[in-house]
C-alpha cells in the first residue's frame, strides 16, 4: 500500500495537488483528522477494499488532533508502508493574493475573527512540526498547475515527462450531429459536411460510417484523405504542448448533419491510425 499526506499551508495549491494524485490513481480523502489515520488503513487492509494507493489531506483544518500528528506518522512507519509525507508552502504576500483573488478568508480568520495575514503567520507556526517531517517540501509561489503536477510525479513516480506512470495522455475522438447540437467537452469540433453524403446513396443511406462500405465510399475521396492526413499531422504536434501543460486528453470532435455516415467514418478512420502509431484512444459516437 503506498500513502501519500499531504499537507502545508492554506492556499498553497493542495487542491490542485489533490487532483493530481487523482490522476495517478489514488483515492483521495480531504481534510482527514489524524487521528482516524490508523484505522482508515487497517480498514483498507483489512482486504474488503482494493484501494493500494491513498492520499490524504492533513492542515489546519485538522485543529487539536494535530498535535498527536507526531504519533500516527511513527504509526504508519512502524508498518512499513510506502508512506511519504508532502508539504506545500507559498510566500504570505503570495497567499495574501490568492485569497484575495478568490474572494476567500483564511480557515482560521474565520474561526478567530483574525485578519488573514495575522492567520496565515499563526498557521505556518502550528503547522512547523509537520513541515520538519516532510519528504518534500514545494514553494508553490512561482509554479503553474502543470508544473506543480509534474513536481509531484517526479517525486512519486522517478520521472518528470508531464503525463507519468499510471496517467497514460489520453485521445478522445468521436463523432456527432451538428443537428442534435455540438459537444461542449471538445478540444477541436471538426467539420466534415464538406464530403458528399452517403445519406443520398440508396444503398448506403440505411448503414453507418462503421460498416466498411460507408467507410470506403466516405475515404474515398481525395478530400478526405487529406483531411484525415492533415488532422493526424495536427494531433502529433499538439501532443508534446497538451503533455507539457499538464493536460490528460486531447478530445476532437467530427461533425456531420446526422452525425451517422461522414463523421463516424472520419472518426473511426483517425482512431485507427492513431492506434497503429501506439496512441491511447477512446472512440465514441454520440448519435449512433
Amino acid at each position: 500500500m503506498q500513502i501519500v499526506i499531504l499537507s502545508g499551508l492554506s492556499g498553497a495549491g493542495k487542491s490542485l495537488a489533490v487532483d493530481c494524485f487523482e490522476d495517478m490513481g489514488y483515492y483521495c480523502i480531504d481534510n482527514l483528522p489524524p487521528a482516524l489515520i490508523k484505522d482508515f488503513v487497517a480498514l483498507i487492509q483489512s482486504g474488503k477494499h482494493k484501494i493500494d494507493k491513498i492520499a490524504l489531506v492533513i492542515d489546519i483544518r485538522g485543529g487539536d488532533f494535530l498535535d498527536d500528528f507526531k504519533k500516527y506518522r511513527k504509526m504508519l512507519d512502524r508498518r512499513n508502508l510506502d508512506f511519504r509525507l508532502i508539504y506545500l508552502e507559498a510566500p504570505k504576500i503570495t497567499i495574501l493574493k490568492r485569497f484575495a483573488e478568490t474572494r476567500r478568508t483564511h480557515p482560521l480568520a474565520a474561526e478567530s475573527g483574525k485578519t488573514n495575514g495575522e492567520a496565515i503567520d499563526e498557521e505556518i507556526a502550528r503547522l512547523a512540526p509537520i513541515k520538519e517531517m516532510a519528504d518534500l517540501i514545494v514553494d508553490t509561489g512561482d509554479l503553474k498547475g502543470a508544473e506543480l503536477a509534474a513536481i509531484l510525479q517526479e517525486f512519486i513516480l522517478g520521472r518528470r515527462d508531464g503525463a507519468g506512470e499510471g496517467r497514460p495522455f489520453r485521445i478522445v475522438v468521436q463523432s456527432f450531429g451538428y443537428k442534435y447540437g455540438m459537444p461542449q467537452e471538445a478540444d477541436f469540433i471538426l467539420d466534415v459536411r464538406f464530403i458528399p453524403n452517403p445519406f443520398y446513396v440508396d444503398e448506403l443511406r440505411e448503414l453507418t460510417g462503421r460498416d466498411e462500405k460507408v467507410r470506403a465510399y466516405v475515404m474515398d475521396h481525395p478530400e478526405s484523405r487529406f483531411f484525415a492526413e492533415e488532422i493526424l499531422m495536427l494531433i502529433e504536434r499538439l501532443k508534446p504542448s497538451y503533455i507539457k501543460e499538464g493536460k490528460p486528453s486531447l478530445n476532437i470532435a467530427f461533425g456531420c448533419t446526422g452525425g451517422q455516415h461522414r463523421s463516424v467514418a472520419m472518426a473511426v478512420e483517425v482512431a485507427e491510425r492513431l492506434r497503429e502509431r501506439g496512441e491511447n484512444v477512446v472512440l465514441r459516437h454520440r448519435e449512433v
